[in-house]
């Protein structure tokens, strides 16, 4: 096939490769939208499982027997209760921004009868309420039952920062990191989010867990289905450009 001027295909090999090309893009865009749509069907059940999780009766936190069995899907924001005594003197402080403002989430090991630890996420403090001694409940040493949701360790540091042990610096609730650093054993893989305890006005405030897992998939899903329908579009074109220049009888 001769070309009858520039931008004209100059052989049918290369029509059909570009035609090739375009038709593997068309697929693999293609693909993309529907696997954004089985991600959006997932996510909507996973927001479902979450929601039940979090309005349903509390169960007994997980015992050591069951800690290599957490997974994210099917644990976390599970309701749980633990009862043990709290260890005042060796809490640590996360640094946290919440909707009272800057400060810190107080992170409690609760020691329970079988010698069991789970750290506890009491609630948060503002900064001037980060010494334990301004606060009444960290002489308490009774037994206490806590409530709450239980959460997965969040190892390495927050945003752009990193955890400093040695500086005092936590930027994320990193279980194992807090645990070696606080010189805790036999320590439960999850920490718990306690809720609110409103009779306890000293306390750390609890019941703040933002739960929200973002959905975007359907307009990542329909930004790949019209770019594969672009695609297909420049393809056609292209074809039916080529066969029109075909036709055109020769000067």
């Amino acid at each position: 096939m001769r070309a009858s001027g520039p931008g004209r295909w100059r052989s049918g090999s290369i029509l059909l490769l570009l035609c090739c090309v375009g038709l593997i893009l068309v697929a693999a865009l293609t693909a993309l939208g529907t696997w954004q749509i089985q991600r959006r069907a997932w996510k909507h059940d996973l927001i479902a499982r979450v929601d039940a999780r979090i309005h349903s009766d509390p169960v007994k936190a997980p015992g050591p027997a069951l800690w290599d069995r957490l997974t994210a899907d099917a644990d976390a924001y599970r309701r749980v209760r633990a009862t043990g005594l709290l260890r005042h003197n060796q809490e640590t402080l996360v640094q946290a921004v919440t909707e009272l403002g800057a400060g810190f989430w107080v992170m409690t090991p609760l020691e329970r009868a079988d010698g069991t630890t789970i750290l506890v996420n009491r609630g948060f403090v503002p900064p001037d309420r980060r010494d334990p001694a301004t606060r009444a409940e960290a002489r308490d040493e009774s037994p206490v039952t806590i409530t709450g949701l239980l959460r997965l360790s969040e190892p390495g540091g927050g945003f752009l920062r990193t955890n400093d042990a040695g500086a005092g610096r936590w930027y994320s609730r990193d279980v194992a990191a807090i645990a070696q650093a606080r010189g805790l054993s036999r320590v439960a893989p999850y920490f718990i989010d306690a809720e609110a305890q409103p009779d306890a006005a000293s306390s750390p405030v609890g019941g703040l867990t933002i739960v929200a897992f973002p959905d975007h998939h359907l307009v990542y899903a329909i930004t790949w289905y019209v770019l594969a329908l672009m695609v297909a579009g420049a393809v056609a074109y292209t074809v039916i450009d080529a066969r029109r220049t075909q036709r055109r009888p020769k000067p």
